[in-house]
């Protein structure tokens, strides 16, 4: 199955590209004929904004199971962005694709944080390179979002649906005898990322959040160590020179494109 998003450009102020956005469910691990519900939530270090349900601000809003893939549909303002009367039973697969967003950079040394902190590997020496200011810049970026959410005995698997840059369970948390490892591989345009950097964030029960980062293989597979009653949020941030169709559009410099999942893994 795929997600077949049309590009459309629009403006937005959110607070920092050093942000994650998420999909939080209320709850992983639902029975069959409930409600669900979750938010969009953006924050750092698994804590931050909720969002209410905004159309304009996402290209695609889905939740794709066996039944096939359907529509989040829901009521301008709505908070939890998300409320549904029942998801099918097995394994629901949320994904969201934000709509194109940017963020100024008064200094060159803001954006090299950033850089840093996500392993980007860009220096000042490459900005510079491309004839770019160092101050009083823009970067576009997008949001690739995903979480897993289990009904009745969650039983079913993660699949690419062909977001711009994806990250897909190999696993599932619900129903797989997982031990202390859950796989993961990463996506971009379709292919595997090698030797790439994933940032985990995990909260226990208390919401004690504790934050690592590995690295993906040369087929883009990371192992994340994952513990029961745990809640997990995955990140990982491609950096590329805009096309000139979208920097023109945009008055960008830089476009980052983020891959995001959630999920918890049970007692």
């Amino acid at each position: 199955m795929r997600l077949i998003p049309t590009l459309f450009a629009c403006l937005s102020a959110l607070p920092a590209t050093a942000h994650e956005l998420w999909i939080e469910p209320l709850a992983f691990q639902i029975q069959p004929d409930s409600k669900f519900e979750a938010h969009i939530v953006n924050g750092q270090e698994f804590n931050g904004m909720r969002l209410a349900y905004i159309p304009r601000r996402f290209e695609n809003f889905v939740v794709v199971n066996d039944a096939g893939i359907q529509a989040i549909d829901g009521r301008i303002g709505d908070v939890p962005a998300v409320q549904a009367d029942a998801l099918p039973e097995g394994l629901n697969v949320l994904a969201y694709k934000s709509r194109v967003a940017t963020v100024e950079y008064e200094t060159y040394d803001k954006f090299q944080s950033f850089v840093d902190h996500k392993a980007l590997g860009i220096t000042q020496e490459d900005h510079e390179a491309r004839g770019l200011p160092v101050e009083n810049f823009f970067e576009a970026y997008w949001r690739y979002s995903k979480s897993l959410v289990a009904v009745g005995d969650g039983a079913g698997a993660d699949r690419r649906l062909g977001l711009e840059t994806e990250i897909v369970a190999l696993e599932n948390p619900y129903a797989d005898e997982i031990g202390d490892t859950l796989d993961v591989q990463l996506f971009y345009l379709e292919q595997p990322v090698a030797d790439y950097q994933i940032e985990i964030f995990e909260r226990d029960m208390e919401g004690a959040v504790t934050i690592q980062t590995v690295q993906t293989n040369d087929e883009g597979i990371a192992s994340i160590p994952v513990r029961a009653a745990h809640d997990y949020m995955l990140d990982a941030v491609i950096l590329r020179e805009p096309s000139a169709e979208l920097a023109e559009k945009t008055q960008t410099v830089w476009e980052t494109l983020w891959a995001n999942m959630t999920f918890t893994v049970p007692e």
